[in-house]
């Protein structure tokens, strides 16, 4: 089998997250972060994913997710603290999601809203600081100088997306990990390619909420 995680035997004694920027292969921005992410909990009992960076460290992973609390995913680092919690907004006639910082409930940082695809464009979601989320469709204050946007576009199913900010510079990817040794790895190992504009929590809860929005979660 495809050594997905080298350095998992260690992943208790990994310290608590701290954002590196780690050399990236030489198809990628040299100076991006380039994460494998494995939809899967290290914990039997739950779903999830676990995250590795490109030594096989441990990153982030998300043991509780859809276990219990079906609108609730929190995102930890490696230790288990708790960096994110993603909430989906209750009685919302669309596909809204809220982020908090850690575990709070008061003060969400982000609101994330799937994109109604009538068109057909490639745009799947998009994220914006909750400050700027008044109002509701055009009518939001997108363009609040303080205000932070990440637009979500590609296909989350052939894991093939990139994540744009407000000037439309490429500020996260994902993309299918190559296959290892003639073995291919499937759709649940992917990269997640950060650039140093973009904090790796903040794309990783991208990540979840494309899964919740598009993905196997979604059935």
């Amino acid at each position: 089998m495809t050594k997905v995680y080298p350095n998992t035997a260690n992943a208790n004694t990994v310290p608590a997250y701290e954002p590196q920027r780690l050399k990236s292969s030489s198809s990628d921005d040299e100076n991006a972060t380039v994460l494998t992410v494995w939809k899967k909990s290290l914990l039997l009992s739950c779903n999830g994913f676990t995250v590795f960076d490109s030594k096989g460290n441990l990153v982030f992973r998300v043991d509780n997710y859809l276990a219990g609390h079906k609108g609730e995913i929190v995102l930890m680092d490696a230790s288990g603290k708790p960096l994110l919690t993603i909430r989906r907004k209750r009685l919302s006639l669309v596909d809204n999601w809220v982020v908090y910082d850690g575990e709070t409930e008061v003060n969400p940082r982000f609101c994330a809203t799937k994109h109604v695809n009538i068109l057909k464009n490639k745009c799947l979601a998009h994220m914006t600081s909750a400050n700027s989320c008044k109002g509701s469709g055009s009518s939001k204050n997108y363009d609040n100088k303080n205000a932070v946007f990440y637009q979500m576009e590609g296909s989350y199913a052939t894991r093939c997306c990139a994540v744009y900010d407000s000037k439309r510079r490429r500020v996260a990817e994902i993309k299918m990990k190559e296959a290892v040794g003639g073995v291919a790895l499937g759709v649940d190992v992917f990269r997640l390619i950060v650039q140093p504009d973009m904090d790796t929590a903040v794309a990783m809860s991208l990540v979840i909420l494309l899964d919740q929005m598009y993905g196997t979660s979604r059935r």
